[in-house]
């Protein structure tokens, strides 16, 4: 990986939307609800007031509206500050 955040933030690759259909009509992914949950890619090195916790590997819920989106290779992240995270998946 080429993106490496900084202090406390945390690079997440969001889990795909699910596809849904109502009564065979597609639901456009304009129209699909953000995910919720992702794996964390990389991390910052922290900061003075606060210790990282999250490591690269780990499943875990954010925020709706967590993060800023961004696009590198063709895929989709995540990157916001670990305090953005709520809980970790085991």
């Amino acid at each position: 990986m080429n993106i490496k955040p900084l202090a406390d933030r945390v690079l997440i690759e969001p889990a795909a939307a699910e596809t849904k259909t109502i009564g065979g009509i597609i639901i456009p992914d304009t129209a699909k609800e953000k995910p919720l949950q992702g794996t964390v890619v990389a991390v910052g090195n922290g900061s003075k007031d606060e210790e990282m916790i999250l490591k690269p590997g780990d499943q875990v819920l954010y925020g709706k509206y967590a993060g800023t989106e961004l696009e590198h290779e063709g895929k989709k992240f995540l990157i916001m500050r670990q305090s953005d995270v709520v809980a970790i998946l085991n």
